[in-house]
Parts: C-alpha cells; sequence; structure tokens
C-alpha cells in the first residue's frame, strides 16, 4: 500500500511529536476560536449564540475501504459529514476536533495525507481545527471528528416541527454516493482476481466523487436564509431518503406522502444503476452517504423556492394517522420502510 522508501515511522516522532508536526501550521479564522490546539483544552466563545455539537466515527473496513479510497479524501469526507451535521441543524460550523487511531502500517506520510484532507475541508468551509487527540489503533484506522457550530435560538431547526400540508423538500440529487459505492466495489472485485486489469471508471467521475469526497451543503443554507425561509424540519440524508423522511415523521409525530416521480435522480445514477440492475429509486430511497439536506417549509414559502435548481419538492406532510407511503410513477401507493444504513446489521 505505501513505498518503505524514505518511510518515517510513527513511532520515530512518539504521539506528541506526531500532532506537533500534523498541527504546526494551523492558522485560526474564527474569532469564536480563542485558543486551539496546544493546550489541555479549545477555548471558544460564542457570544450569545446557542452552541451546536455532533460527532462521527469512521472506521475502516466498516465506513471505508482503503483499497479505493484516497488517504487526502478519507480525511476531507471525515470533515464533511461532521459540518451536514451542523447545517441540518440550520447552523454554522466552526471547529472540529479530530481523533485518529492508527496501526503500525501507516508511515508518516499516510499521516500526512489524511490530514492534508482534514485541512482543505476545514479552510474551504472556514472552520477551525482546534483539538483532538491520536493513539494507536489494532482495529485498523479509527477516525472520530466532532464539529461545533452555533445558531441563533430561532434559527435552530429541530426534526420535530413538521405541520400536516408542509412540503418536503431536498437538496440536490439522490442515490449518487450509493451506486458509486457499488461501482468501486465491482472494480475492487475485479482487480482482485487479476491485478494486471486496472479499474475502469472513466465517465464515472460523479457518482465516484460523491461516494469519496461529499460536500456539505453550506449554500442551501445560505440559499435558504436568503430567501428568509426558516425549515420547519430538517436533517441531512445520512443513511438514505425513506430513513431519514421517517425519523422527521416520528420526530414530528407526522405521516408523509412521498411522490417516486418528483425523487431528483442524477442521469449518470440512473443509467448505471441500471446498468447494474438495481432500481434507481432504491438507490435514493435506502442508498445513503448523499449528505444533502431534506427539510419541510410551509406552503406559504412554496413560491420562494419553486424556481430553485438545487431543491426539489418531493411530497408532503400527513396526519400521524395516514401513515407514511411512497407514491410510485404507475399510482400504486407503497408503505416507507427505512431499509438503509444499520450499522449493527450482520455483513
Amino acid at each position: 500500500m505505501f513505498e518503505n522508501k524514505g518511510r518515517t515511522e510513527l513511532n520515530q516522532l512518539g504521539e506528541f511529536g506526531l500532532i506537533d508536526h500534523l498541527t504546526k501550521d494551523i492558522e485560526l479564522q474564527n474569532k469564536s476560536s480563542i485558543k486551539g490546539v496546544g493546550d489541555d483544552a479549545a477555548v471558544l466563545d460564542f457570544n450569545n449564540k446557542k452552541t451546536l455539537v455532533s460527532t462521527d466515527l469512521l472506521l475502516e473496513n466498516i465506513h471505508f475501504d482503503l483499497a479505493y479510497t484516497p488517504l487526502k479524501h478519507l480525511g476531507y469526507k471525515a470533515v464533511q459529514v461532521n459540518l451536514s451535521d451542523i447545517y441540518a441543524m440550520n447552523g454554522t460550523p466552526s471547529q472540529v476536533t479530530v481523533s485518529i487511531g492508527l496501526s503500525s502500517k501507516f508511515p508518516l506520510k499516510a499521516v500526512e495525507e489524511i490530514y492534508s484532507g482534514i485541512h482543505i475541508a476545514c479552510k474551504k468551509y472556514g472552520v477551525d481545527l482546534v483539538g483532538g487527540d491520536t493513539s494507536s489503533s489494532k482495529q485498523g484506522l479509527v477516525i472520530s471528528v466532532t464539529s461545533i457550530g452555533y445558531a441563533d435560538e430561532k434559527d435552530i431547526c429541530y426534526r420535530d416541527g413538521a405541520q400536516e400540508g408542509d412540503l418536503i423538500c431536498v437538496s440536490g440529487d439522490l442515490g449518487a454516493a450509493y451506486i458509486g459505492l457499488q461501482l468501486l466495489e465491482r472494480e475492487k472485485l475485479i482487480y482482485l482476481e487479476n491485478p494486471n486489469i486496472q479499474p475502469d471508471l472513466e465517465g464515472k467521475d460523479y457518482i465516484v466523487e460523491r461516494q469519496l469526497k461529499p460536500e456539505a451543503r453550506k449554500d442551501i443554507i445560505e440559499s435558504l436564509k436568503e430567501l428568509k425561509i426558516k425549515p420547519t424540519a430538517m436533517i441531512d440524508v445520512s443513511d438514505g431518503l425513506a430513513s431519514d423522511i421517517l425519523h422527521i415523521c416520528k420526530q414530528s409525530n407526522k405521516g408523509c406522502n412521498l411522490y417516486e416521480e418528483k425523487i431528483p435522480l442524477d442521469p449518470m445514477t440512473f443509467d448505471t444503476a441500471r446498468a447494474f440492475g438495481i432500481d434507481p429509486t432504491t438507490c435514493a430511497l435506502n442508498g445513503g452517504e448523499d449528505y444533502e439536506l431534506l427539510f419541510t417549509i410551509t406552503q406559504a414559502d412554496y413560491d420562494k423556492i419553486k424556481h430553485s435548481a438545487d431543491i426539489s419538492v418531493i411530497g408532503h406532510i400527513t396526519d400521524p394517522a395516514s401513515g407514511c407511503h411512497l407514491i410510485s410513477k404507475s399510482g400504486n401507493v407503497h408503505p416507507l420502510k427505512a431499509q438503509g444504513w444499520n450499522a449493527f446489521k450482520e455483513n
């Protein structure tokens, strides 16, 4: 995996030497970051804002496969999936902490690659890396990121605010990350059977990038604020559209109708799914890892978003007794079931 030529072993630096090496060039970007890396704890000051905190854990061979995941992309993605949670609260992320568990197979160069992706993500989204931890790991690579952000109390969006008659909206398109993963898994199997065959990903950049290098939808939050829209409920699509709209319905004690024909699918996602013999709608409903924003708005706000090229209205909220349903393109009504990512499902 990694060349031994010029290899610097982590034990040559030690834990604190490694931390110093990886964080020596950090420049704080936010006024709320009073003290970052270098002391027992970071010091943050948000004045009168409410503080938002979210943590995600990424485990090798559970959440990512190093056979096809570039380390720089992995670092970038680890930050993105956390920022997405803060945006899903209608907040502004401002700091992250990163903890990483490493085995002896990783030389310093590999760790630098991971952190280069972390730094790129932080710089792009205006977020400060203010702390974390490093440790040895015998179970493979472990990355834990905690994101910290802020919002005015009146602006925070929870999952429990959807009301009957509200419109269900989603940003971007869905299913691309899942079908990108299927493509990468196929190419990995082909390579394992015959290492002389190079991966064939030509023309599939979009779906591969949606899996390996997702982008948190900061732009959607900014657009909603410009349009003076506060969603009544919001969540990011990490586990699949079906699972995540059911979270909103459960927390809000409501039902919903989703319309299959309204679910946004990129043509590459659609065509690749068909080539794999997978229903494209299934990719959107159950695939996950899209990190788009799924939210509800009042009908009075519809005129504000109806011409948006990046927001789709895909259904509406109903009373709880009606249940949660998908209306197919042919008009058939199907109960909506969560069949997306389950962290504890047996492989």
